[in-house]
């Protein structure tokens, strides 16, 4: 189940439903390939590519699904299927964007793509006070955008710090030269670490493993934002997470806010898969881990309370009612107030794929496909 093959004619990964990205990750460097997949490569292959998969990659080749060629499939019947363009269409189209409803994935096999090259990464990080400086630089690189570039604004604590730092991954697919000429305006900053090298690409998505460790308590809530992100809106939303993280020592919490170049996303049909998030705006991750079990509706309060904020400037900035559907359903916890329409336009057409593969609802743990009111 953890399997991974390569084929180096035809550029292509088979994967077994049971592998994790580092698996993938390492197997196709082999052959001087990767694969568009997660941010941290102890995250499963199965559920990032059922829920649309954004990745460092995701610039140049689009989302995980979108590098789907295949999958197989064990149904809610026993039966087994392969899904393809050519083979159960319905059920591939429904699998990218919707996968959690209809079967259990046995294999995957996706589209890789030439990395004969290292990349530029690291994390730089900044004291408090840069925190405008910094978004207005992150929000520079989105206005001119570069699909081979990437960062992760995170606020964090790091070990032997203070208090919260504002510290940013940044990702470039190309030469140091390249990388700092493209981050120009962010390191100008002076940030107090630096620890970008050019480094093989099966160790970039390792890069954030320490924040999303196994086991324990947590919270994992999604946001979103349109670019530029308002840098008033995200000095109140930091002094509210450094006040948190002062008053409760059991907690570590995280703040995560991607910059990528969506147009390569938004470039594929809305109709042409079951994601239904094709729009420019960008993600963010409320990441909140504790062990008291007596805090967890303080906590998970706090989260939702942050995200409706999150999605009162989303709607102030762009205007409510626009039919987008702005939310990643791999950061959506079911019940979250602001997933009322995780599938948009999708929705009606996912019905009647999930009448024929699921009629009795086996599959219905994450953002179940249900007959709307």
């Amino acid at each position: 189940m953890n399997t991974v093959t390569v084929d180096v004619a035809k550029k292509t990964v088979s994967v077994g439903g049971g592998a994790v990205w580092k698996d993938v990750d390492e197997k196709a460097a082999k052959y001087g390939l990767a694969a568009v997949g997660g941010t941290v490569n102890h995250t499963g292959v199965g559920g990032l590519t059922l829920g649309g998969g954004y990745g460092w990659l995701s610039g140049e080749h689009g989302l995980t699904i979108d590098n789907l060629l295949a999958a197989t499939v064990v149904l809610a019947d026993g039966t087994m299927v392969r899904a393809s363009a050519t083979e159960h269409e319905d059920l591939y189209w429904a699998l990218r964007g919707a996968g959690y409803n209809f079967g259990v994935v046995t294999e995957f096999v996706f589209q890789a793509h030439d990395q004969p090259n290292p990349i530029w990464s690291g994390i730089v990080a900044f004291t408090p006070d840069k925190l405008e400086a910094v978004i207005d630089s992150l929000n520079a690189t989105v206005q001119n955008p570069d699909p081979r570039s990437g960062a992760m604004c995170i606020f964090a604590q790091p070990p032997g710090a203070p208090g919260p730092m504002v510290n940013v991954l940044v990702f470039y697919n190309g030469t140091r030269e390249e990388g700092e000429r493209r981050f120009a305006q962010l390191l100008a900053l002076g940030p107090v670490v630096n620890t970008i090298a050019v480094i093989p690409y099966e160790q970039l998505n390792g890069l954030q493993n320490p924040m999303a460790t196994y086991g324990g308590r947590k919270s994992f809530k999604g946001v979103y934002f349109q670019p530029p992100l308002n840098t008033k809106f995200i000095r109140g939303v930091f002094e509210e997470f450094c006040a948190l993280n002062a008053a409760h020592e059991d907690l570590t919490p995280a703040i995560l806010l991607e910059f990528y170049d969506m147009r390569k996303t938004c470039s594929v049909p809305l109709a042409s898969t079951a994601f239904a998030n094709r729009s420019p705006s960008l993600n963010g991750l409320l990441n909140l881990r504790w062990n008291d079990e007596s805090k967890d509706g303080f906590y998970r309060g706090w989260a939702r309370e942050l995200q409706a904020k999150f999605k009162a400037q989303f709607d102030a900035q762009v205007g409510a009612g626009t039919g987008d559907v702005p939310q990643y359903i791999n950061y959506a916890e079911p019940g979250d107030v602001v997933v009322n329409n995780i599938y948009g336009e999708n929705f009606p057409r996912l019905q009647k794929v999930k009448a024929q593969y699921d009629p009795t609802n086996v599959f219905s743990k994450m953002h179940p496909i249900v007959k709307r009111d």
